[in-house]
């Protein structure tokens, strides 16, 4: 499947802002889910100086400065990418997941695609009692882990509601799992949590999720939005398989990367400083569009 991707987004100031650093991780990453065929980055105000490099987990990144006065910041993200995501095929159940856990702590490399280094906490995913026991519930002794975590990943969207105005982006992972609420990136937090808490490689997503308009009604242009899910080292035969709590479904060829880290700070899709004062407004459009 290929799609032509779109991601503008406009911060408009009540004063005059003097000086803009902003880290963009907008452009998406080519990996064995995917491949890039084609990609643009623009910033208005032209930036004064722009710095492209790749980051510590395979992330496109580009640093700009703009040092010109404004009013308005805007930052439009286009690209096409080539979903060929790897299916599990039906009856797979995987390793019990016992073993993939001495399996990731046994594994020697510190590579960004290894499993070692997304075992561990961090401080958006701190290990967390409560969470843990709750993930325990779907790994019982023995289980197969492909079995284990589509449970909890389809548990975590049962009894969790999805909810715009229940957190921001800075909620802790605990307040929110009590809470029983929040968005895509609570939820991924949630259960990486989870599944760290016993041992197991979590990773975090950034990227997007196609939609479809319901039937009879056209596609509103700008309407999608950015999501978050997971992605679970499940043994080195099957390697890294996505999982989306928010929807209770696999991470396959609706899914579409832009960053992989180990929790949203390593992600984020756009962070940084400015120097004003005064209040700023915030708009994002999103299109996810098919191509073939």
């Amino acid at each position: 499947m290929i799609y032509d991707l779109r991601h503008r987004t406009t911060y408009s100031y009540a004063d005059q802002v003097s000086y803009a650093r902003c880290v963009l991780r907008l452009t998406p990453i080519s990996n064995r889910h995917q491949s890039v065929l084609d990609a643009d980055l623009k910033v208005s105000p032209r930036p004064s100086s722009q710095d492209r490099r790749r980051g510590p987990f395979g992330e496109q990144m580009l640093t700009v400065i703009v040092d010109k006065a404004h009013n308005e910041l805007v930052i439009e993200a286009t690209s096409r990418v080539e979903v060929h995501a790897a299916h599990v095929a039906a009856g797979v159940a995987g390793p019990p997941w016992e073993t993939v856990r001495e399996a990731a702590l046994a594994a020697p490399s510190l590579d960004a695609d290894g499993p070692a280094v997304h075992l561990y906490p961090t401080e958006r995913t701190p290990l967390t009692a409560e969470i843990t026991d709750y993930a325990r519930a779907s790994f019982p002794p023995g289980r197969p882990i492909l079995e284990a975590v589509g449970e909890l990943n389809r548990r975590i969207h049962a009894e969790f509601r999805y909810d715009p105005g229940a957190t921001e982006v800075s909620t802790p992972v605990a307040e929110a799992f009590r809470a029983r609420h929040g968005v895509c990136q609570d939820f991924a937090h949630i259960m990486i949590t989870g599944l760290r808490g016993l041992g197991l490689p979590a990773a975090y997503v950034s990227g997007y999720l196609r939609t479809v308009p319901p039937p009879g009604q056209p596609r509103l242009e700008g309407a999608d939005a950015t999501h978050a899910w997971i992605s679970v080292w499940c043994g080195p035969d099957l390697a890294w398989i996505g999982f989306d709590p928010t929807n209770a479904i696999l991470a396959e060829d609706d899914h579409i990367i832009l960053a992989v880290g180990r929790d949203y700070a390593d992600v984020a899709p756009i962070d940084g400083i400015i120097l004003a004062s005064g209040a700023q407004s915030l708009k994002v459009e999103v299109d996810v569009v098919p191509r073939a």
